[in-house]
């Protein structure tokens, strides 16, 4: 049976789309008790994507799908994953019972997490001064588009917009392309959300050695920029600008992918020192490329990457992915196969150390999500159950935890206050 180090720790979760939900659902995988804050008046629009077409995401809010069927917004796997192990409740905080419904589950709480935009909490007396007044240790992690603070706070932003802005999109692609070209994915909800957990992690730390709660304030744009050292390095040190490199490298040559004899069959090859270039050549069988002066030495080789890629191609162009993988990872160079998502289901590796998790939903069936990528030797946590239905356990969040009776509960809800 998993071990879960967060047991006991509650946290109140405001989060929805993509960077919030993930960011919450890394502690609850790690045993952290997570309540999911929604309203009908105010569905996570991550609910959508399980709607039955993209008419209905592109033409109709999820309160509308909602009113024609309750059903059809359960059925979105990426809603589920991102939501996975937490409970959820539906309460109306627009309200002010229901906003002194969220406070009396805040003083019974250890964290909230939200990323809104600034200044929606606060709107409705839930900000962190507030928040600080009835509850003096709480922990705020607020994520947001650029934080809370500075010229850009309060700019909306989807994902591309993140990532151009961090700078991430000017370094991707072809040396040749005009047009940028930045990750399709949420790369930056991605990197904010590892972020915004291990900060909520930080202070939890704090918390307990002194008592005292905090706010944190992560910015999704700047998170991410955090990536980038090397080009802001050479731009600060050498005044040197950055641009896309395609698959090569400013220190290793060779580096990159290399066509092998299926269609749309690549392998990854990186050779960083003289010794590994040795290497590749004694174990590809071109020893006379070691007295090659294009070749000689680390720089040489980056003055001519176009005629050694032609080369290379000339030896990967016979063998499969993971033959190549085989023959050079023996001679201790470093090289993988380019892998698509199906072959990593499959993959006997990602298999063995958990990576596709399969977690039954009510509604939707078995469904296959990532596994924990870190593995804690005594406490490994695990994946408790898919993400919540809509307001699936505000009876026992309201009855239970708050004390509710059930006859405050039933007139909360028909004057859909819990709603």
């Amino acid at each position: 049976m998993a071990s879960y180090p967060l047991e006991g720790y509650r946290v109140v979760d405001f989060g929805s789309a993509w960077a919030g939900p993930q960011m919450t659902h890394i502690v609850a995988d790690m045993g952290a008790e997570v309540i999911k804050v929604e309203s009908r008046n105010r569905i996570d629009y991550g609910r959508m994507g399980g709607a039955a077409s993209a008419k209905d995401l592109l033409t109709k809010t999820p309160e509308a799908i909602l009113a024609a069927d309750p059903d059809r917004l359960e059925f979105n796997p990426v809603f589920h994953l991102l939501n996975r192990g937490k409970l959820g409740i539906t309460v109306d905080f627009t309200k002010p019972r229901g906003a002194d419904l969220i406070k009396e589950l805040i003083k019974k709480s250890d964290i909230v997490a939200d990323n809104f935009t600034p200044g929606v909490l606060e709107k409705y007396g839930l900000g962190y001064e507030s928040l600080v007044e009835i509850k003096p240790d709480i922990i705020v992690v607020s994520l947001c588009f650029a934080g809370h603070t500075g010229p850009l706070k309060g700019t909306r932003g989807y994902a591309p917009i993140i990532t151009a802005l961090a700078g991430l999109d000017s370094v991707a692609g072809y040396p040749d392309e005009t047009i940028p070209c930045g990750p399709r994915f949420a790369f930056g909800d991605h990197v904010a959300a590892t972020h915004g957990a291990l900060a909520m992690l930080v202070a939890l730390i704090h918390r307990n050695r002194t008592g005292e709660g905090q706010y944190i304030d992560i910015s999704e744009w700047e998170a991410t920029t955090s990536l980038l050292g090397e080009p802001l390095m050479d731009y600060f040190m050498n005044g040197r600008v950055q641009g896309p490199m395609g698959n090569r490298d400013i220190v290793m040559a060779p580096h990159g992918y290399y066509p092998c004899k299926d269609k749309d069959e690549w392998v990854s090859i990186a050779i960083k020192t003289d010794d590994e270039w040795l290497g590749f050549c004694n174990a590809t069988g071109n020893t006379s490329l070691i007295e090659d002066d294009r070749f000689s030495d680390s720089y040489s080789r980056l003055l001519h990457q176009d005629e050694l890629d032609e080369l290379i191609i000339q030896w990967t162009a016979n063998l499969t992915p993971r033959e190549v993988t085989e023959i050079l990872q023996k001679a201790n160079v470093a090289a993988a196969p380019f892998m698509i998502s199906k072959q990593q289901y499959h993959d006997p590796h990602f298999r063995e150390r958990g990576i596709v998790v399969e977690v039954d939903h009510p509604k939707s069936g078995t469904e296959t999500f990532y596994g924990i990528p870190w593995k804690l030797s005594e406490t490994p946590g695990g994946i408790r159950r898919s993400g919540p239905l809509l307001g699936q356990d505000n009876e026992y969040v309201f009855k239970e935890l708050l004390g509710m009776s059930q006859e405050d509960f039933d007139r909360m809800t028909e004057e859909q206050i819990i709603y």
